[in-house]
């Protein structure tokens, strides 16, 4: 047998060629854009938030501007009048309860010390205890509980204080939102159809037109329930509180209105604000007070939230607390803002795309 007639045998593989095949090169390729990628959304966080409050905006003003695109002949037409009479609105309301509004901030700001001071010192426990009637151990049992924690009530209140505070360094985002949602409710059409042509073939077109089409439909039916609540909450919060002569009225009615936006705990946050600040304030009637509060969230969680949001969310109420705390975690109260139809839009993208998964039949034997 001559050298030539012999077969030549392969290389032999190492472990490094073994362990750094095609396979992995594209796992691990993949897995560092992702990373990247998430990166880039956390750094650019604020600007992406910005963004999407925009876009918020936008489902809210569309239907609208829809409606007057014909007979004014024009979109841009139609997104001016709308402007103009929302500008409008705004200024007067802020004519007719803005000076209200803002000396009860103030007598509130200046007051804030001597609330936190008085729930600290068991005054709020005191005053509950003699209109419900509670046994004279357990206030003195509850005084003593919060004298022993007062710092730490204190330091609790700082923190949630500079917490809920951050938004207020944002306000030049009330010029901007409005500026964006212009160029939205301009082109939103153009860029869903540039996002539809994405797609590489008919079905993915298909895919990605329907799945704009759900999350169209969820975000502006959900975005204009959550509007519509606000307001109704604002209204009725300021005008029972102000006719009841609870103190502060002009500040809890639109915080409460403020809140009424953060699903499930953002009501339960602002009627136990109302009672405690009412009474630390001075508040006779607390009895009252809690009635009152009772019946309007039975109203709006049983009569006027069905018929307004019908089924536009579809996520579980345990989930839209996780949602909420775990988005305020993450980005305080704008992330509690937005984590519930962040996570709507997520739930019909999971439902868009495992339905295209193709369906494996049994072998019969």
């Amino acid at each position: 047998m001559t050298p030539s007639d012999q077969i030549t045998a392969p290389p032999s593989r190492t472990f490094l060629d073994d362990l750094w095949d095609g396979k992995t090169a594209r796992v691990l390729s993949t897995t560092f854009i992702f990373v990247l990628f998430l990166a880039f959304l956390w750094g650019a966080r604020d600007t992406l938030t910005l963004f999407l409050f925009a876009i918020l905006f936008a489902y809210f003003l569309a239907p609208l501007i829809g409606m007057l695109e014909k007979p004014l002949r024009g979109r841009g037409k139609a997104i001016l009048v709308v402007y103009l009479v929302l500008a409008a609105v705004l200024a007067a309301a802020g004519v007719i309860a803005g000076p209200k509004v803002a000396e009860e901030a103030r007598a509130f700001g200046a007051g804030l010390p001597s609330l936190s001071g008085n729930l600290a010192s068991g005054q709020l426990v005191a005053a509950l205890g003699q209109h419900f009637h509670w046994g004279q151990g357990l206030i003195q049992q509850a005084q003593l509980f919060l004298s022993n924690h007062r710092d730490d009530i204190l330091q609790y209140g700082k923190t949630a204080g500079a917490r809920l505070a951050k938004p207020i360094q944002k306000l030049w985002w009330l010029i901007i939102i409005p500026i964006l949602t212009v160029f939205f409710l301009e082109h939103g059409r153009a860029i869903a159809a540039g996002a539809v042509d994405l797609g590489r073939s008919i079905e993915e077109r298909k895919t990605i037109e329907g799945l704009l089409q759900d999350v169209n439909v969820m975000l502006g039916t959900y975005i204009r329930s959550q509007m519509i609540l606000a307001g109704l909450t604002l209204v009725a919060y300021t005008l029972v509180l102000s006719l009841m002569r609870v103190p502060y009225s002009f500040v809890l009615g639109p915080v409460a209105g403020f809140l009424e936006f953060i699903p499930v705990v953002g009501p339960a946050i602002a009627a136990v604000s109302v009672v405690v600040i009412s009474v630390l304030g001075g508040y006779d009637h607390p009895v009252w007070l809690i009635l009152f509060l009772g019946v309007w969230r039975l109203l709006q969680d049983y009569v006027t939230a069905p018929r307004v949001m019908g089924e536009s969310l579809e996520i579980n109420p345990l989930m839209q607390i996780f949602a909420v705390l775990a988005g305020a975690e993450i980005a305080g109260v704008v992330g509690a803002l937005i984590s519930v139809p962040l996570v709507a839009a997520l739930r019909i993208i999971w439902r868009r795309v495992s339905s295209r998964k193709p369906q494996t039949t049994p072998v019969s034997s």
